[in-house]
């Protein structure tokens, strides 16, 4: 029997060179970011976020009652919040007892919950954060991975994938520069982890 097709689980996130992913942190957004970011949102049915991504997401992106967005986003600033406002979004929380904002709650049991998320129908789900997709990684659910790394060294904040018990292993599968200097690398989870040794022919014997 053919194995049930999953979503991809993909994790996106600005990064600085010294692993900060502090919102705060790195270049300032510009058309050419923004327009990346959108795309990536494009890619997916479903947004994962934990209580602070969401929390912090919805205070910035989420359209306003009167239904024009504010004077300081610009046409790129638009383009995203439009995507971002309308995709469905998936908060985990224990402590949430609503959502909104085109949201469902999640909670219980981390993988057992992901896992039900990645079966339904759909492209696939992009995940946001710092401490969730740390959680995730360390499950292994994470079927992809964007980091754009910016030209600075914020010496302070969280750090990526912080508090990973083991290496993990990522492949290269995409590389993009910006005229800002950023750098977007994305990778998928290595076939072969980092450490084992590969078979090379001959019966051993």
């Amino acid at each position: 029997m053919r194995p049930t097709a999953v979503q991809p689980l993909r994790y996106a996130i600005n990064v600085t060179l010294d692993g900060c992913c502090h919102h705060e942190a790195g270049l300032p957004p510009d058309a050419e970011s923004m327009a990346f970011w959108t795309d990536e949102l494009r890619r997916s049915d479903t947004l994962l976020y934990g209580r602070v991504t969401y929390e912090m997401m919805q205070s910035a992106w989420r359209r306003p009652a009167s239904g024009v967005w504010p004077d300081w986003m610009d046409a790129a600033d638009i383009a995203f919040a439009d995507v971002i406002d309308a995709i469905p979004k998936s908060v985990v929380s224990n402590t949430l007892e609503v959502v909104d904002w085109n949201a469902e709650r999640t909670n219980g049991d981390l993988r057992t919950a992901v896992e039900a998320l990645k079966a339904r129908p759909g492209r696939g789900i992009s995940l946001g954060g710092v401490a969730l997709p740390a959680a995730l990684a360390e499950l292994g659910l994470i079927d992809e991975y964007t980091f754009v790394v910016h030209p600075v060294v914020a010496g302070r904040g969280p750090r990526l994938l912080d508090g990973l018990h083991d290496q993990l292993a990522l492949e290269l599968v995409e590389r993009r520069e910006f005229a800002s200097g950023a750098v977007a690398q994305r990778y998928r989870p290595a076939a072969v982890p980092i450490g084992t040794s590969v078979p090379t022919g001959g019966s051993g014997a």
